[in-house]
């Protein structure tokens, strides 16, 4: 077998060793592909693995070997699944890995924003304590998060599991999910309802037709006033611009994001420079610790593929 990773580099920097796919065939790994160069590199594979490279008829109808698609991701937004069935080839994605990291991320943009770490760590490497007339100076409000109100927007594992820890903040949690299910935990409830009441909104849902730019003027209008948004789901799911405008008048009191509609952020993104925003690199699903998570996930998935037991199959 033929194995061709087309975007090593989204999946290691040298600290994840990819020998654990060895034992399935020859392996060539490109650390990155450019869009022009897929067709040629997946020509002759049995297999693709790949995370962020859009997949199409026009760069796969060549690969006449080609029969399985493994993602280093859960969502496969970037393959043309229309075609994959159509061709035969099996797509398989990686779910749950990275629900550990998610919700730790989200929970730290939390307590980043309640707490003010960053605002107060700046203070006094800035000389501020040293200067103080007192020995607590209350420079930044901060606030306790038992009693708050968590809207969470989509409820799978990394939903879920963000739920738990805010239960163990005595926080209390709203859910909005299309299909609701049974968690006596939280209650669910509509995404309006979930707008008004929530102080914090973090979203945890996939970006598909019916979530792309769910939050936009109108959705941030309906949000109780000085609300706090966060986003470590995809970057489609939100109208940068008026993610913009709700932080610029002081509709939300802040918001963080990990992800983008354009990834690298590009020069031109709205959100670069807007008020009182976090952002990290699309980096709360990158511990050591997941990724190897998500290499066994990957290699099992082809060990099932070749045992004619094909499992996290989306199309």
């Amino acid at each position: 077998m033929k194995i061709v990773i087309l975007d090593a580099q989204t999946v290691t920097k040298g600290d994840l060793s990819l020998s654990p796919l060895d034992r399935f065939g020859e392996k060539v790994v490109y650390q990155l592909t450019p869009p022009e160069l897929i067709a040629e590199r997946v020509r002759d594979a049995d297999i693709i693995l790949c995370n962020k490279p859009v997949l199409c008829e026009e760069n796969l109808k060549d690969a006449k070997n080609l029969k399985y698609i493994g993602l280093f991701a859960t969502g496969y937004n970037n393959i043309d699944t229309e075609y994959t069935e159509k061709a035969g080839i099996t797509v398989c994605n990686a779910g749950s890995y990275s629900t550990a990291a998610v919700a730790q991320q989200t929970f730290g943009f939390i307590l980043n924003h309640f707490s003010k770490i960053a605002d107060y760590d700046r203070f006094v490497k800035d000389g501020g304590w040293l200067s103080s007339e007192t020995f607590s100076p209350f420079v930044f409000d901060t606030a306790e998060l038992e009693g708050k109100t968590l809207g969470i927007v989509g409820y799978g594992k990394i939903g879920q599991q963000v739920a738990r820890i805010a239960n163990a903040f005595s926080m209390r949690v709203l859910v909005y999910k299309p299909t609701p299910m049974e968690d006596s935990a939280v209650t669910f409830t509509d995404l309006d309802e979930l707008l008004r009441e929530s102080d914090v909104i973090t979203l945890h849902c996939p970006l598909n037709e019916r979530s792309r730019k769910l939050f936009n003027a109108d959705t941030f209008n309906k949000c109780k006033d000085g609300a706090y948004f966060i986003n470590t789901a995809r970057g489609g799911i939100v109208d940068e611009k008026a993610l913009f405008d709700a932080l610029d008048r002081g509709k939300l009191s802040g918001a963080a994001v990990d992800v983008l509609t354009t990834e690298p952020m590009s020069r031109d993104c709205v959100l670069f420079g807007a008020k009182n925003i976090t952002f990290s690199p699309h980096v709360a699903w990158a511990p050591l610790q997941t990724r190897e998570r998500l290499m066994g996930i990957v290699c099992d998935n082809i060990e099932a593929f070749l045992s004619g037991k094909p499992k996290n199959v989306v199309k």
